[in-house]
């Protein structure tokens, strides 16, 4: 029994779940709150929230005189507070979408019970739950087992005392090891390896998704994809059905001026002649008919290369914000670079293995389609092509520009791209403009070609971080993290391995200039349980991507094949903390869609899905109020609100002028009834008169239930009675009201219809 009773004290580092009552993390308030100042640093209410419950407060408060808020004002300010506490969910039980919401929240015994002592008129002014008001009236004992949790570590006050539960507060959660977790929501999928996911940076947020076969969709920012493709290379592009063909459309880069040029280029390969493969660089428009459409017969080729084996065939375009366009190519195949003396990547005269740099917005004296930058490092090298911006490369898969610190944009600019190793190594690099990363002297930190590696120069540029085959075989670059729905997540590089389907980030120090790992992982059932969250994804990532808000994406497939329709589009999630509402809100531009969408339909099961527990508690009754009061009259609202304590508003101001004498008192009956809302003002008068004609009188405090029922059952209409006479709470009625002692009777005459 004592480690039972052990092991229920105890707190899983897993069981820290911060959830709103809008079923998602808290978040930090941009402002300061004057209310509930005790989540002014982290919590669930921002300003209007909290000026919301604020005057809720005071609405309450106006039923005491000044000794009541002395006494009960701390009681209802802290349990209002607690809709703004990062465990919402968790007081009110609506840590999922599927099961209802208690009406206060969870409230540890002792407190409870003191509340009882000392304020228990004010649950008629909180609730008009049934079971609450008579258990309130009638059993402190069962109330406050009511109000309580099953799990103590979540009723309050004690979930604000619990330093396991509050020490981390807000940051990302981690494992016992260290590992991030994060969850995921699933956005596309059936896709034939989506190799890459682009935004065309025109404020509409369509999403551009290319298939290693050859075809652009266009998905819509309410997760719908057109019919009809983009663009259809699939007749040009050279892929084949095996597993790990690295042919095919492998890259996509919009102009940054494409909101009025329309331009953008696509990479791809090509089997000219039926004899020699080439990669070829070419330049596309948008019809000038749909928007939604390229004109096929637009192309204009930039340049092509010949590559001598079906694989390191690169694969990366992309514009920095110098304007000019960033093309990445592989070694030219096999196994370590065997081609010429020193390899490719090492000759600076060819274009393999290299970083390229041009301005594809003028034409070269000699008839290029191109230009080169002045800036280029190698345009006055003889021996060296002047398209050449870095050299010694592998094959570099997925690269991607830094957008920058929101704030300080601090990083903005730099170029992150993940090179393939060969029999050791995985590197992440850094691109530096005429930088040598080494391939094939050396693979990662360490030398491959040992007579290269010693002649090496010591300038060789080193990678930020490298990994064993141990770990991975095969680096997908990702992206600096810049968005705005996961704050936390901000600065942190994160990208993947293709064959262990491994994800990883970095996190770089400023102080030194290093780079640490960050271990991802997927969070936990309870961690992710949010709706629409998943935690599993396909191994084999294919690429990562960046919309135009800055969230994160990642493509992976269970089948790596050309041909084979498993891929699927994941978009990261933090679940311990999120933005303040309304800060991420965009305002897409319209898209004139001519052809017919296809509605996303997720596969994957989420966490919600997937727990098959059944709900811990049953759905509250709806409550029916009668067309009298009822012999135990407590005080109710006249608006008939939800049954959450959000909402529970007294609906007028009433004002005292003198303190109680006694703690309990028989109840009063006010001699008009208040006002009711606009919208059952006409139903509320019918009644008043029907019953001013008749001279019903008001029933007596202790008036025994009548055990007849009557012959004809009126309507139900809102009623509002008076709650018990506790020190500091009083109603002064319009016109002077007797208290009548216990067992008396007395008609009330001349009752007034409210006007």
């Amino acid at each position: 029994m004592l480690l039972i009773f052990l092991s229920f004290l105890m707190v899983d580092e897993s069981s820290g779940h911060p959830q709103c009552l809008d079923y998602r993390p808290p978040f930090k308030p941009p402002h300061h709150l004057e209310f509930c100042t005790q989540y002014d640093k982290f919590g669930c209410c921002d300003q209007n929230k909290d000026n919301d419950i604020a005057e809720r407060y005071w609405d309450i408060m106006d039923f005491f005189d000044i000794q009541g808020h002395e006494l009960c004002g701390g009681f209802v300010k802290d349990l209002l507070c607690q809709e703004c506490s990062p465990y919402a969910a968790h007081l009110f039980d609506a840590e999922d979408p599927y099961t209802p919401v208690r009406n206060l929240p969870g409230l540890c015994f002792n407190y409870c019970s003191e509340f009882h002592i000392k304020c228990q008129s004010v649950i008629t002014l909180l609730t008009d739950d049934k079971n609450l008001r008579e258990s309130c009236e009638k059993d402190r004992y069962k109330f406050c087992n009511l109000m309580n949790l099953p799990d103590q570590d979540y009723c309050f006050p004690n979930v604000i005392q619990n330093t396991d539960l509050n020490s981390n507060l807000g940051s990302v959660v981690q494992d016992s090891k260290g590992c991030f977790q994060l969850c995921l929501i699933e956005v596309a999928n059936g896709l034939r390896n989506p190799v890459l996911m682009l935004h065309a940076n025109d404020n509409t947020h369509r999403m551009f998704v290319a298939e290693q076969l050859g075809f652009i969709w266009i998905y819509l920012p309410d997760g719908s994809r057109l019919e009809e493709p983009f663009l259809d290379l699939s007749a040009a592009v050279l892929t084949t059905p095996w597993a790990g063909d690295e042919r095919g459309l492998l890259g996509l880069a919009f102009h940054p001026k494409y909101k009025n040029n329309g331009r953008f280029y696509v990479y791809y390969s090509v089997l000219v002649k039926n004899q020699v493969e080439k990669i070829r660089i070419a330049e596309f428009k948008v019809s000038s008919l749909d928007m939604n459409k390229a004109d096929p017969n637009s192309e204009r080729l930039i340049f092509e290369i010949e590559e001598p084996a079906s694989n390191h065939n690169g694969g990366q375009l992309l514009f920095g914000f110098d304007g000019y366009m960033y093309v990445f190519t592989g070694d030219g195949g096999k196994a370590g670079d065997p081609f010429g003396k020193f390899g490719n990547a090492q000759n600076k005269s060819a274009l393999l293995g290299k970083v390229l740099r041009i301005d594809v917005d003028g034409s070269d004296s000699d008839g290029k389609p191109y230009r080169i930058p002045l800036d280029n490092p190698f345009r006055s090298d003889k021996n060296a092509r002047p398209e050449v911006y870095a050299y010694g490369v592998r094959n570099m898969w997925r690269c991607s520009v830094d957008r920058g610190d929101p704030v300080t944009h601090n990083g903005r600019g730099r170029i992150f791209c993940g090179d393939v190793g060969q029999n050791k190594y995985e590197e992440v690099d850094f691109i530096v403009k005429g930088g040598n990363y080494g391939w094939r002297a050396k693979e990662g930190f360490e030398c491959y070609d040992a007579n290269l590696c010693h002649n090496s120069s010591l300038d060789d540029i080193l990678p930020i971080f490298a990994y064993s085959h141990r770990i991975g075989k095969s680096v997908t670059g990702g992206y600096v993290y810049r968005g705005c729905e996961s704050p936390n997540l901000n600065g942190l590089y994160i990208f993947g391995d293709f064959m262990s389907g491994r994800l990883m980030a970095l996190q770089e120090d400023r102080k030194t200039g290093t780079w640490k790992e960050k271990k991802i992982c997927m969070g936990q059932m309870q961690t992710c349980s949010f709706p629409r969250l998943i935690n599993h994804y396909h191994k084999f990532i294919i690429s990562f991507a960046e919309d135009e808000a800055g969230e994160l994406y990642f493509m992976s497939t269970s089948h790596p094949t050309a041909y084979s329709p498993y891929g699927t589009i994941y978009k990261f999630i933090d679940p311990s903390r999120r933005a303040p509402p309304g800060k991420c809100k965009q305002k897409p531009l319209p898209v004139k869609v001519k052809g017919k969408r296809r509605p996303f339909v997720p596969q994957a099961l989420t966490v919600l899905d997937m727990n098959n527990n059944p709900p811990t508690r049953v759905p509250p009754k709806k409550i029916k109020f009668t067309t009298k009061p009822l012999a135990t009259t407590t005080f109710r609202p006249t608006t008939v609100r939800p049954t959450t304590l959000a909402t529970m508003v007294p609906t007028r101001k009433i004002y005292t002028t003198k303190p109680a004498l006694k703690t309990t008192a028989p109840r009063i009956h006010p001699k008009t009834n208040p006002k009711p809302p606009k919208a059952t003002r006409k139903d509320f008068l019918s009644k008043v008169e029907k019953k001013n004609k008749k001279k019903t009188s008001v029933p007596r405090v202790n008036k025994p239930k009548s055990k007849h029922k009557p012959k004809q059952v009126q309507k139900p209409v809102k009623f509002s009675t008076l709650p018990l006479v506790t020190p500091g709470f009083h109603y002064i009625p319009p016109q002077r009201t007797t208290i009548r002692p216990k067992g008396s009777s007395r008609k009330q005459k001349g009752s007034k219809t409210v006007k």
